[in-house]
């Protein structure tokens, strides 16, 4: 039996897949579609593409990757941010995340995601009957030179800075593509997986 400590890491820890199918054709389009929609009228704040930011703007923008995953920073135009340590595709990190099924909808704080180690998260997953120590509410370690996690999450992290705060809308084929393995993700699901970068080595 796959305890809940091993299947949030699993959540997160994954080999690359780039998932191909006979539906994809609209699946994907559809769900691309969809993110971006919320994202430019839903989101809070709103969002636009990285590229519409004029010059010498604070715009919120989001950040698209292969046009399957988005990401938004909280407090990019930080002053301080610069001299914050970047991620490399080289970096060793520790990530506290939140992994959830996207239903293109703003996630609040009453949502439970599907694998976390946020400890904000530690007294409502012991009343949902999970056990203190069955979850570690650490940072998880993730070096970038041999990432395992998923496809739109490794994307999402490279140019990131020790500190920030994001969010990463993705695509099923950018999470968990066809796989029908996980219970607890129905087969071509969009997630979400917010993240706060602890450290960068």
């Amino acid at each position: 039996m796959l305890s809940m400590k091993k299947f949030c890491m699993l959540l997160l820890l994954l080999p690359f897949v780039w998932a191909c199918g006979d539906d994809e054709e609209d699946i994907l389009p559809n769900q691309q579609d969809k993110i971006v929609s919320y994202l430019t009228s839903n989101h809070n704040p709103r969002l636009v593409d990285e590229k519409e930011v004029a010059e010498d703007s604070e715009q919120p923008f989001y950040t698209p990757f292969f046009g399957s995953a988005f990401r938004y920073i909280d407090q990019y135009y930080n002053p301080d941010r610069v001299n914050w340590k970047e991620v490399t595709t080289t970096s060793k990190i520790r990530l506290t995340y939140s992994i959830y099924l996207f239903e293109f909808r703003n996630i609040s704080d009453r949502d439970m995601p599907l694998a976390t180690n946020d400890p904000r998260w530690k007294d409502q997953m012991e009343k949902e009957g999970l056990t203190p120590g069955v979850v570690s509410f650490e940072p998880v370690e993730v070096d970038m030179a041999h990432p395992h996690i998923l496809k739109g999450l490794y994307h999402a992290l490279v140019g990131c800075r020790e500190g920030d705060v994001g969010e990463v809308y993705m695509c099923y084929n950018m999470a968990y593509g066809n796989d029908d393995n996980f219970a607890a993700i129905p087969k071509e699901s969009p997630v979400a997986v917010f993240f706060k970068i602890n450290s960068v080595e």
